[in-house]
């Protein structure tokens, strides 16, 4: 080998050895800053001003329903305390679950209202989030987010709502993090004053301005609003179908069929638990419930499908509805079936040349709205 030839291989040679020695050095700074368990994060889901506080930590890229970050949103609200209509924890509570779906990446508005309850006016607000879809037409998902009003009893109301507020917020995160669009809008609506002021839910009623002789009920004051703000909006037509959460976080979880609701929502929400695997949560058995946020919709024409275990609990409106009552498990149940549910309902919606009159159940007397 020439001098000349000797000298070109032996500076490829350093050459390559440096190459290889700034290689390993760069990978190594890959791995320094990304340990192997790090993953970015989903990008639809903003984090820009996030507060620890005010949602639970995301799992990196999941868009799965998780139970225990829908027990956080529980565990907040029992930190809270006692959410009374009117009340400044109701209100710290309202901002909390803003903050939340904001995070989320969903746009929020609150329609405030006076209510006439028997301790005089309460300010109120329901809060409403929308992921549009294909369609105008909409499904609701809703929960009330008020407490039971108990002059001697501190409630804190782990289940009744703490659960169904918990589970609609993780729904949320879900919903807004899905890389498809829905064929229609969803709604997660947020009632307001649904429980009774006085301690009984029949005890006391309110003056009727449009006809004395029937007084209006002191209960379901959000749910009422809103059926009369989507009448004088002329949206009725709209709603096609409503999910209303309720009492849904048991650890015994045995979810029967409210009698007040449409058939057809059951079938397909009890079927669809059936096919993944929960059948024993969504059991056939009467709820006899007697009344809930659902009630003014049916009896303004919107099917509608109350979820809630009401016979079968035993701490409801007790003192001891404490968050060791509940279950991130039971949460998940109803989160995932909701979510599995959600695309057939609105095929068949799709279905009908018409929009639906009424709940296939009896209906029963009207409330003045």
């Amino acid at each position: 080998m020439s001098k000349r030839k000797s000298d070109r291989f032996i500076f490829r040679v350093r050459l390559n050895s440096l190459a290889i020695a700034l290689f390993l050095i760069a990978v190594s700074f890959v791995f320094i800053g990304c340990p192997k368990d790090d993953a970015p994060p989903n990008a639809r889901v903003s984090t820009s001003g996030r507060s620890e506080s005010a949602n639970p930590a995301v799992v990196p890229g999941a868009v799965a329903f998780n139970g225990e970050r829908a027990m956080e949103h529980v565990k907040k609200q029992m930190e809270i305390g006692p959410r009374i209509p009117g009340s400044p924890e109701l209100a710290k509570t309202r901002d909390y679950i803003v903050r939340s779906l904001k995070v989320s990446g969903l746009t929020v508005k609150s329609d405030e209202f006076n209510a006439t309850t028997p301790f005089g006016e309460k300010k109120m607000v329901n809060l409403t989030a929308e992921i549009p879809g294909e369609s105008k037409d909409v499904i609701m998902i809703a929960s009330h987010y008020d407490s039971k009003f108990y002059k001697d009893m501190l409630f804190v109301g782990a289940n009744d709502p703490g659960t169904s507020v918990g589970a609609l917020l993780e729904l949320g995160r879900v919903l807004a993090a899905s890389q498809q669009k829905p064929k229609l809008t969803y709604w997660l609506v947020f009632f307001d004053g649904e429980e009774s002021l006085c301690e009984d839910w029949e005890q006391c009623h309110n003056p009727n301005p449009a006809d004395p002789q029937t007084p209006l009920p002191d209960n379901t004051y959000g749910s009422r609003h809103y059926v009369s703000r989507l009448r004088e909006k002329k949206e009725l037509g709209r709603v096609r179908a409503l999910i209303l959460l309720d009492l849904i976080g048991a650890k015994n979880l045995e979810l029967g069929r409210d009698t007040l609701s449409a058939k057809w929502l059951q079938d397909i929400v009890w079927r669809t638990a059936r096919e993944v695997g929960y059948a024993k949560y969504f059991v056939e058995r009467a709820e006899n419930v007697g009344g809930d946020d659902h009630e003014p919709f049916l009896r303004a024409g919107i099917d509608s499908l109350d979820l809630i275990q009401l016979n079968s609990y035993p701490y409801w409106h007790k003192a001891n509805d404490t968050i060791d009552k509940v279950s991130a498990e039971s949460m998940k149940v109803v989160g995932d079936v909701v979510l599995a549910s959600l695309p057939k309902i609105a095929e068949r919606v799709a279905g009908r040349l018409a929009i639906p009159t009424g709940p296939t159940a009896t209906p029963t007397p009207a409330i003045p709205q």
